[in-house]
């Protein structure tokens, strides 16, 4: 797991306090959309299986032995408890001044390589779990839900339950699957479901496929994850998913990785090679437009950048809570990001997102 510890105060939410934010927030509604929780039964759940007991292995040579003793020393006893502690979320929150969480899983438990069986009961327990804190929170937290996307019908069957009766407003998913990719054809139930359900989608890697390439200096996460993210939402747009499903409701990590700052390759592409455009209708700048994108890109000019190529509408906050790779000051991001209006800082900072999980403003 990915957990931080240090003393800055941009970087550490336990680090801030409710007065340096009290200024910034200005009354403006702040919806965090890229945060997580784990669930500590779906832990007991795996525990003995082979795979569990292969993942200290499998971090070693994803990340290398620094990085593993880095987060083992420093970063888990810091950040494991805000992933559980509800008191200590919401300290947290007030002290960004964010008003409302959108909870999904933490990637560490997307568990993808569970047999139906056992991916049934991993997949009600982290469902469940974020629902009940939903509810005894209503005017703090939302839920986004997991699926078992390995057993495609199931994860239809899992996202239909966690919209239609334990009221999560969409699911977070990985930027691939066991080795498939998000277009791939067994996933389109998954997708189709998605868009007649109206569930938001929220895209957010683990890990990289980049082996060891990135197993030092922390590379799988700084590089690797926006790399898979970048990857994931070209296979959605050169795949045809977007076109086949346009009402979809994705939400990229990370800022979406590489693909808005170099789309204009991925336009060349579309233009000049036949088998890039065989399944795309428009140039691939234009999906880009019907994306949303967190602001987890940790600087105004990035920003400015994403709201030139995409949209201020299609823009949403993001902290990546509780982990070191976060961006928390998320008022100052927006406030110190050249040319934005007042109307779009709080589209940003809130609008946008209200509305993609239909939020009751009346409930702040």
């Amino acid at each position: 797991m990915w957990f931080h510890h240090c003393n800055d105060k941009a970087c550490c939410p336990g680090d801030r306090t409710g007065g340096d934010v009290a200024g910034k927030k200005r009354g403006r509604l702040t919806i965090d959309l890229h945060c997580h929780a784990l669930v500590p039964a779906v832990e007991a759940l795996v525990a003995g299986t082979p795979q569990k007991a292969a993942e200290p292995q499998a971090m070693l040579r994803s990340m290398g032995e620094s990085s593993v003793a880095h987060n083992n020393a420093s970063m888990l006893p810091i950040a494991g408890p805000r992933l559980v502690r509800i008191e200590q979320r919401l300290s947290d929150m007030d002290a960004m001044g964010v008003d409302i969480q959108v909870l999904s899983p933490s990637p560490t438990q997307y568990y993808y390589w569970a047999e139906p069986d056992l991916a049934r009961e991993i997949v009600r327990g982290q469902n469940e779990a974020i629902a009940a804190l939903c509810s005894q929170h209503p005017t703090r937290l939302v839920g986004l839900a997991t699926v078992a996307l390995q057993h495609s019908q199931l994860a239809v069957e899992q996202l239909t339950h966690a919209i239609r009766v334990l009221g999560l407003k969409g699911v977070e998913i990985s930027t691939s699957v066991n080795g498939k990719e998000l277009d791939d054809p067994s996933l389109l139930p998954f997708w189709a479901a998605a868009e007649a359900l109206g569930a938001l989608v929220f895209i957010h890697p683990f890990g990289s496929t980049l082996g060891e390439r990135t197993a030092t200096h922390y590379l799988v996460n700084t590089i690797g994850q926006p790399l898979e993210t970048t990857i994931a939402l070209s296979r959605l747009i050169f795949g045809g998913v977007l076109d086949a499903h346009p009402g979809l409701k994705i939400v990229a990590a990370h800022g979406g990785g590489y693909l808005p700052t170099y789309i204009g390759r991925s336009d060349h592409a579309f233009k000049v090679r036949p088998e890039a455009a065989g399944n795309t209708k428009q140039a691939p700048s234009e999906y880009l437009k019907k994306i949303w994108f967190d602001t987890v890109v940790f600087d105004a000019l990035a920003l400015r950048h994403l709201v030139d190529r995409v949209g201020a509408a299609q823009v949403v906050v993001g902290t990546d809570y509780p982990f070191d790779m976060g961006s928390y000051d998320v008022h100052t991001l927006v406030d110190s990001t050249p040319g934005l209006s007042e109307a779009e800082r709080e589209a940003i900072l809130g609008g946008n997102a209200a509305g993609l999980i239909r939020w009751n403003k009346v409930k702040v």
